[in-house]
């Protein structure tokens, strides 16, 4: 059993597992921070983006001047944004046989993956994590196709371009792979292949199915192990609640879907109490209005208290309160008819968390020279001030309250005591501290053996082996089968037949007629393409015991021997004759040197010892 790491982010993971004639990948996340290399996709013209200073190298080389501009001292390439894909050539993509997703988020890749590597298998999913998963790609295509971007930067990859360029974008992940967004038929045709799998289990996850598993393959843990999401919601409510009671408005860069819906029920429970019934919430998105809708009707993927209130007369999420009493207003863009509702102080919820396209970057260029105005990141997947470097200097409040709801170390350390798997699995950075909290032992995983870690374009070979196979017998051959009994308690019986393999299942069946053994004249049809079947040599089962063959051989006049016991069993030296018969196991050896009659005459001593079946 072999695992293929393809993608180095821990929480967007790509894995292929190959056992025996089957590749299977486990999600196929796209690795996004690549695009905060970019500068941002402005839905207007933007005075301030086009006036950036062009980079010139040391030398004084302009070269790389109309690609890369400087921004505040950082180097961004004005061009539009790219994803690191997962690795394509540490295996043939084509002979994976089965793509997993486990949530929406570890799918973004999927049609890169699906049509152009030749992917031929199958897709499987959740309902929830293929619709969500479409509204997502749905938004990114659309933020990217419609703000064109004229020119195409490429010679900045080039490799001895690389070498001169300055931090971070020097270090940047495999730069060569990285590529423009798909389209929207590539998502729909990458979306045809998924087979949609059942609601089947009322818990989140089956521990049971993982107790004392041989290999536990563990990804996407929180990426913020020190704040708690319930700590972070209070947070963010608070400094909403500052920031427009003074006149201010409140930017939340987000995805259309997930934690939005987290923070709309929080505010729902919160705005009359702190007074700000009378501020407008706009969330707005080429999505939005799908992604409310769907968030109601999957009753059956909610925690038991929201499927509760599906069979009352009341929606499982308050926002669709929020939409009625007309606190609460989507709108695909910010086009149309936002213009006309537009009212300030407002809290605008909108895309990309990455802040290089969408809608966000109108906002951040409206709302970025007040300091009235306030920023909230509530997304981890990006560095906040990597997100904002571009739009620097910036006098608008930042405020940073990351909602992480994956596994911390704390339930992991937890889980891994009660399912007690034998190797355990995982990214390498999950095996030592995080870089700025090198004395935080405890967020890592700690268990025995020690994790394996793996990390992008690693092949591991997991601890893992199987000495056999289950095969299924066919009844008509098993009705023919006659088996005879070797000691008491123990029959056994040869068998001649047509072994099937296919998907993993063997089946052994009866040979054909045209291959059973001959008992007259030989076939006729010398051109016959058929193979003709011969009957097998016997089987030898037994064992010899080295003092009972020592006396046969004295029995039969070799008396100078000698006996040397090795690790896989003896060794008989025939010192007088120069002869040396190695007995394991299961298997014996007669050396000797050009003596045929004494050669045949060990051979038969050894056969008396076994049973022939």
């Amino acid at each position: 059993m072999k695992l293929y790491c393809l993608s180095g982010h821990p929480t967007l993971p790509c894995n292929v597992l190959k056992f025996k004639s089957t590749t299977i990948m486990l999600d196929c996340g796209l690795d996004m921070t690549s695009a905060l290399h970019f500068l941002p996709l402005p839905l207007v013209h933007s005075p301030r983006l086009s006036k950036l200073p062009g980079w010139i190298l040391k030398d004084g080389n302009t070269m790389l001047e109309k690609e890369l501009k400087d921004c505040a001292g950082r180097v961004f390439v004005d061009s539009v944004p790219e994803f690191c894909l997962p690795e394509t050539e540490l295996l043939d993509l084509s002979t994976v046989d089965v793509i997993l997703i486990s949530n929406y988020h570890c799918m973004m890749a999927l049609p890169y993956i699906t049509e152009h590597t030749g992917f031929t298998g199958t897709v499987y999913s959740t309902e929830p994590t293929m619709q969500i998963g479409r509204l997502l790609m749905e938004e990114l295509v659309n933020f990217m196709e419609r703000v064109p971007k004229p020119q195409s930067a490429t010679y900045w990859k080039n490799r001895e371009m690389l070498r001169h360029l300055p931090v971070p974008l020097k270090d940047a992940v495999e730069v060569l792979t990285w590529k423009r967004c798909y389209t929207m038929p590539e998502v729909n045709l990458a979306l045809s292949k998924v087979q949609l799998v059942g609601y089947s289990q009322k818990i989140p996850m089956e521990q049971t199915s993982l107790k004392n598993s041989d290999v536990l393959i563990l990804t996407g843990l929180t990426q913020i192990p020190t704040a708690n999401p319930d700590g972070m919601l209070g947070e963010f409510c608070s400094n909403l609640a500052v920031t427009v009671r003074s006149g201010g408005n409140v930017l939340v860069p987000c995805y259309p879907s997930g934690v939005i819906y987290d923070l709309l029920e929080c505010l729902y429970q919160y705005i009359d109490s702190a007074g700000l019934s009378t501020i407008p919430f706009y969330f707005i998105s080429p999505v939005a209005n799908s992604s409310l809708e769907f968030s109601q009707i999957f009753a059956e993927w909610l925690c038991h208290n929201k499927q509760s209130k599906v069979y009352l007369p009341e929606p499982p999420f308050p926002h669709a309160e929020l939409i009625l009493t007309n606190k609460l207003k989507h709108y695909p863009s910010i086009h149309g008819e936002f213009s006309n509702d537009f009212k300030q102080p407002c809290v605008v919820f909108t895309g990309h968390p990455s802040l290089r396209y969408g809608d966000v970057v109108h906002f951040l260029e409206l709302w970025g020279k007040s300091s009235l105005n306030t920023i909230i990141f509530t997304e981890p997947d990006f560095s906040y001030l990597d997100a904002l470097a571009p739009y620097q200097p910036l006098a608008m409040k930042c405020v940073y309250c990351p909602i992480d709801t994956r596994l911390n170390f704390i339930q992991v350390s937890k889980l891994l005591k009660e399912v007690q798997p034998l190797h355990v699995v995982c990214p390498e950075q999950y095996t030592q501290p995080p870089p700025a909290q090198s004395h935080r032992t405890d967020l890592m995983i700690d268990c025995q053996p020690p994790p394996m870690a793996y990390r992008r374009a690693e092949v591991l070979t997991l601890p893992f082996k199987r000495r056999y196979e289950k095969i299924e017998l066919m009844p008509d051959l098993a009705e023919s089968l006659v088996p005879s009994e070797i000691k008491p308690g123990i029959s056994m019986v040869t068998v001649s037949a047509v072994l099937q393999t296919k998907d993993n299942k063997h089946i052994l069946q009866s040979l054909p007629k045209s291959m059973q053994p001959q008992t007259g004249k030989k076939r006729k049809r010398a051109n016959d393409d058929t193979p003709e079947f011969k009957p097998p040599k016997p089987l030898l089962c037994g064992s010899i015991t080295i003092e009972q063959f020592v006396q046969s051989l004295e029995k039969h006049g070799i008396t100078d021997v000698k006996v040397e016991d090795t690790p896989e069993g003896h060794i008989v030296h025939l010192q007088s004759e120069d002869t040396l018969v190695q007995i394991e196991e299961d298997s014996t050896h007669i050396i000797c040197d050009n003596n045929e009659p004494l050669r045949t005459k060990l051979r038969d001593l050894v056969l008396k010892f076994l049973q022939k079946l």
